[in-house]
């Protein structure tokens, strides 16, 4: 049985409108991504209008109707992924067709119900569409929720100068009341696998198979940059965060030593693997989303890396790049604030869907090998070149 024109026509109307929520309600716009999977918790209420229109109709012609939505919808949605971030999102639309499936089944029996007092039926159709709204993010949640470091995991070094721990700032004994305070930065780390935070690795060398993080550190002593380069050169992974002009806020007063520095100290480093670190240009006051191997990043008060040798691939424009050091890997950024929680962290705590930044499941996946990967990943729209 062929879809009637009022059928099609509605199917359509319910499509561009759920389109239309996940854009603005859903959080593509403001996150900067088309994925499909945001306009799950948005389904109910277009499902169920649909449902309403066509109650009169056979069991078949119904459901019809609900699976005709359903496919505008994904095609609608694969178009605009392929055409503005150059993926259809495959995965995505099958949880989407998927769960709009139940939704549809739910909705339509839901409409067919003939309670004895009419205001059951709106007050049921309302609860139907709040607890739908909740139930999609808490499984949106779950399918974009990273995976931990493996049990196993050897713990990553790191060596820092930016205020991570002690975060809360205060006298001595307001720090002690309120213990380590870790930033979110170090506490999301830390959840995620084994993280051992020290000042030296002449002291602390990392542990076999483990990685280094150096995040915009203090300036380091000659024998630190002797074990750091000899570590790399006989196999490690690192990963570096040099900051050209850090936008980290300062708890501090001008110059104070406890500040974070303002500008990377590891130039000795970096000019002995033949790598050269740019001023960041004048402060532009908002964050640089750039693609970094598949992982959107955003970063702020950037510096290039304009001079590389021919063992590493550069990527954004050469804000960050993957390097051959003698036997071992570093990836260099040109910025550490992309650490600072406002850049990275999801607009709902929890919530991994709705996160602005892939900074902390790319840093994951290369501290810990397995960390950082999830069933679902956004679908970024492509940053237009300037």
């Amino acid at each position: 049985m062929a879809a009637s024109r009022g059928s099609l026509l509605r199917a359509l109307a319910a499509a561009v409108a759920i389109a239309a929520l996940a854009w603005v309600a859903g959080g593509q716009a403001l996150l900067g991504r088309i994925d499909p999977a945001l306009a799950v918790p948005l389904l109910a209420p277009p499902i169920l209008l649909l449902a309403w229109f066509e109650r009169d109709k056979p069991a078949r012609a119904r459901l019809q109707a609900l699976f005709l939505f359903l496919l505008l919808l994904a095609a609608g949605q694969a178009l605009l992924g392929l055409s503005l971030a150059g993926s259809v999102g495959l995965r995505q639309l099958l949880v989407v067709m998927l769960s709009g499936g139940v939704a549809s089944l739910v909705a339509d029996a839901l409409v067919r119900w003939r309670p004895r007092f009419r205001l059951m039926l709106w007050a049921t159709a309302l609860l139907f569409a709040i607890g739908w709204f909740g139930a999609g993010h808490m499984l949106l949640a779950a399918l974009y929720r990273p995976t931990l470091a493996p049990t196993n995991a050897p713990a990553a070094t790191m060596i820092t100068g930016l205020p991570l721990r002690w975060a809360g700032g205060g006298d001595i004994a307001a720090m002690i009341v309120e213990g380590a305070n870790d930033d979110p930065a170090l506490a999301r780390l830390t959840a995620t696998g084994p993280i051992s935070l020290v000042d030296s690795i002449v002291d602390h060398a990392p542990p076999p198979r483990g990685a280094l993080l150096l995040a915009h550190p203090r300036a380091l002593a000659p024998q630190e940059l002797v074990a750091i380069d000899g570590f790399v050169r006989g196999g490690g992974r690192a990963v570096i965060f040099a900051d050209a002009l850090s936008g980290w806020p300062a708890r501090h007063p001008l110059g104070d030593p406890r500040n974070p520095p303002v500008t990377s100290l590891l130039t000795p480093l970096l000019d002995h693997w033949g790598v050269t670190l740019d001023a960041a240009p004048a402060q532009a006051g908002e964050a640089l989303p750039v693609d970094v191997d598949g992982a959107r990043l955003r970063l702020f008060s950037v510096g290039r890396l304009e001079r590389l040798p021919a063992t590493c691939r550069a990527y954004a424009d050469r804000h960050a790049a993957r390097c051959r050091i003698g036997q071992g890997e570093v990836w260099l950024v040109g910025d550490a604030d992309l650490l600072f929680a406002p850049l990275w962290r999801p607009l709902v705590p929890g919530a991994d869907h709705l996160r602005q930044a892939d900074t902390m499941e790319w840093l994951s996946a290369r501290l810990w090998p397995g960390a950082g990967r999830a069933a679902l990943h956004p679908l970024w729209i492509r940053i237009r070149p300037n």
